[in-house]
């Protein structure tokens, strides 16, 4: 590569980071909109919530359904012997308790579709957090990129001066323009960014994908919890956590119906009978069965059920175990990354700031050169880079946080 090509490439790469300012550029529709604004219209209307509580619906129709008593049977006998005819009439009886059994259980499910729906509010409202943050991150990056178009600009106009003034080759003007081109491709990018972003946003929150949002929410608007704090509000409402407490409530009335289904149920019969003439004209005669088990005794469908209730619970031990490390592992994300972003806005980017000014004052008044003023764009856009990147970390480790902790905060 010429050193020509080095030299602008160069000149390129570090006025992408060297704008000042970092402020939306889109302008606002509708009001501000903060973190848990978003969370609530997520929670309100977003389409996968939506279908999820449809879910309980099935599951109270299960109740009707487990709640039916099993219809009597009647018969008609024409035979040839006498009595020649009769009318028969069956009726099941349950025993051991098996509708309560299957009641139970129905009521159970119902309960695990609405644990379903609590554990899916909590990972879309972690999901909500990293689009919404995403969304800041793609504001902050069109704000650069706008603002590095305006300072390409002044550079070339600063070249083309003192071109005229003899101080700079023609070539430094060259490159300056070539600069000002790229400039506008990082702008076309970081605006295709930014509308990508908030199409993932809008989805979340059930609305149409073009809808104009103003993001009032900054990276240090998040107040970190300590990680035992954390670990026990986790504990107390996780809703991982609560939905296998439902599923294995759930097992369990599973099992008490298997267990009553060994027992064997009663039929319980009367039939009228007539036309057994010389002998009688009506008659009459009642009938009890009940099944022998003695094939079928319905103990290997108690193991079965058993046995997935044992899996529930050591999964259950298991997650639990998962959570609290999970937690323990964000919050140090958390923290750290929240204490260089502190020490970035507080000490570094005004610092930053000083020196950008000085670097390009110094270059449009010939004091220095251009290599100089890369030179110093250099170590100022590598402290901006790291100072958004510590803002996106922080929030990353929040969404985990909320995610392994799986209850709103």
């Amino acid at each position: 590569m010429s050193a020509r090509s080095c030299v602008c490439a160069s000149v390129a790469a570090w006025l992408i980071a060297a704008a000042p300012g970092l402020v939306s550029a889109q302008a606002p529709a509708t009001g501000p909109l903060t973190l848990r604004d978003a969370t609530q219209r997520a929670v309100e209307a977003n389409p996968s919530i939506a279908a999820a509580r449809l879910a309980r619906a099935v599951s109270v129709a299960g109740v009707g359904v487990a709640g039916e008593r099993p219809n009597p049977e009647l018969t008609f006998d024409w035979e040839r012997e006498t009595p020649r005819q009769a009318i028969t009439g069956t009726f099941p009886i349950e025993l051991a308790g098996k509708r309560g059994a299957r009641l139970n259980l129905a009521h159970a499910a119902v309960a695990t579709s609405e644990a379903e729906v609590a554990r899916l509010i909590a990972a879309v409202r972690a999901d909500v957090r990293q689009a919404y943050y995403g969304a800041v991150a793609a504001d902050r990056r069109l704000a650069i990129a706008e603002d590095l178009r305006t300072l390409a600009v002044r550079t070339r106009d600063a070249s083309r001066a003192r071109f005229n003034a003899g101080d700079v080759p023609e070539m430094e003007v060259v490159q300056t323009e070539l600069v000002v081109i790229n400039t506008e491709n990082e702008v076309t990018g970081a605006r295709g960014e930014v509308t990508a972003t908030r199409a993932a946003l809008n989805a979340l929150l059930g609305q149409p994908a073009t809808t104009v949002l103003t993001l009032a929410d900054d990276f240090m608007t998040t107040e970190l919890p300590s990680a035992d704090a954390a670990v026990a509000q986790a504990l107390g409402g996780n809703a991982e956590l609560a939905l296998l407490d439902r599923r294995i409530a759930e097992q369990q009335m599973r099992r008490a119906l298997a267990q009553s289904l060994r027992r064997s149920d009663l039929t319980a019969g009367a039939a009228l009978t007539y036309d057994a003439e010389p002998e009688f004209r009506f008659g009459w005669r009642v009938n009890f069965g009940v099944t022998v088990p003695v094939f079928t005794t319905h103990r290997a469908a108690v193991e079965v059920e058993d046995a997935e209730l044992a899996r529930l619970r050591a999964e259950r031990g298991a997650l639990a175990s998962k959570v609290g490390a999970d937690i323990v592992a964000a919050v140090a994300k958390a923290s750290a990354a929240r204490e260089q972003l502190e020490r970035y806005q507080n000490d570094s980017l005004p610092r930053v700031q000083t020196l950008e000014r000085m670097a390009q004052d110094s270059y449009n008044s010939g004091q220095t050169g251009l290599p100089v003023l890369l030179q110093a764009l250099q170590q100022t856009r590598e402290v901006r880079q790291r100072a958004l990147q510590a803002g996106l970390d922080f929030q990353s480790a929040m969404a985990d946080l909320e995610r392994a902790m799986g209850v709103g905060r």
